[in-house]
């Protein structure tokens, strides 16, 4: 039979408040402290943290919803995130929505009833809607990497300047000469997408180009998804000098379409992709690549997070944090031409 706080009161002798006390977080005698940390030992005592949820209304936990478990940029900021979460002794649950909007507020409701205390969240749908009943409820909301209008004043968010990113790797081409550049997106609805979209028709307007709707393509930041828009890119009747892929999967699955066609990386054309610096560099030739701060991300949305569940009953102010992104030169962009 598991032990109970009794059996340590038994043990040591201390009443039954002092030894709550101590087991809730609060300060006690250095003696008595000891006392009931030997009899924790001796007695293997596991705290009933479903009774202390009860009493306190806090589960000490953290829900988190994705829209894919396998993106590498994903599961680095929830690596570093639950690293400071864990110490400060909230676990996480996460939760993969496969970027199906559905299964994304079926998440948000079992999360709810696993009484989270906080929801971190990088949206699959665009409106919002999903996480109303959590903010009604009074639930702490701080989104990852996508700004939701209708949900203004309402959540945090931490993205990075993808207006910037998507312009310094567009305008690196543009002043290398290129200007039939192709473009692969992520799925057309999400604000990182129009985003990275707008800053790659910034530059281009700066340089008096207007690229054909056929250069731009949407996907959905996958590996299967930049081969496929990367194989259409190839298809059409005017050849690209360069392309700009906005995701770490959709930059492998662009590199083995260009494999495929025997097209060499920056003899037959030019790449500049995303992130992933580690594995990219051990490939040749090494990729020219916007790096994101992912494990500043990870930080500023644990943060965040941890400061608005400690804000208690008072309204929570919340923020908007944006992050610069770097353009780390490779060997991948070819010259044509000085401007």
């Amino acid at each position: 039979m598991a032990s109970t706080i009794k059996d340590i009161a038994k043990m040591t002798g201390l009443g039954l408040a002092t030894i709550s006390k101590y087991l809730n977080g609060g300060n006690v005698r250095p003696n008595n402290k000891r006392l009931i940390e030997d009899a924790v030992r001796d007695l293997r005592f596991v705290p009933n943290e479903f009774a202390r949820s009860l009493k306190t209304r806090l589960s000490r936990t953290v829900g988190v919803v994705i829209p894919e478990l396998g993106n590498q940029f994903i599961t680095s900021i929830i690596t570093t995130m639950e690293d400071i979460l864990r110490k400060l002794d909230y676990a996480v649950i996460v939760c993969d929505c496969r970027t199906d909007p559905r299964r994304e507020k079926e998440a948000v409701t079992f999360l709810m009833h696993k009484r989270v205390d906080g929801l971190i969240n990088m949206p699959t749908d665009s409106t919002g809607e999903h996480l109303k009943p959590a903010l009604d409820a009074g639930i702490p909301i701080v989104l990852v990497d996508r700004i939701l209008k209708s949900l203004s004043g309402r959540v945090s968010a931490v993205v990075v300047d993808n207006v910037e990113a998507a312009e310094k790797a567009t305008r690196f081409l543009l002043e290398s000469g290129h200007e039939e550049i192709g473009l692969i997106l992520g799925n057309e609805g999400i604000y990182t997408t129009q985003k990275r979209r707008e800053g790659f028709l910034n530059a281009c307007a700066e340089f008096s180009l207007k690229p054909g709707e056929e250069m731009i393509r949407f996907s959905d930041y996958t590996l299967e998804g930049g081969y496929a828009q990367m194989k259409a890119l190839l298809s059409l009747p005017k050849p690209l000098t360069a392309v700009f892929v906005t995701n770490y999967e959709m930059t492998l699955g662009a590199m083995i379409a260009l494999n495929e066609a025997a097209l060499k990386v920056p003899d037959d054309i030019s790449v500049i992709g995303f992130d992933k610096l580690d594995l990219f560099g051990a490939m040749y030739p090494h990729l020219t690549l916007v790096k994101q701060p992912q494990n500043a991300i990870g930080e500023c949305v644990a943060k965040l997070l941890l400061g608005l569940l400690s804000n208690g009953s008072a309204l929570p102010l919340h923020q908007i944090i944006t992050l610069p992104t770097q353009l780390c030169e490779g060997d991948s962009v070819r010259k044509l031409k000085r401007i």
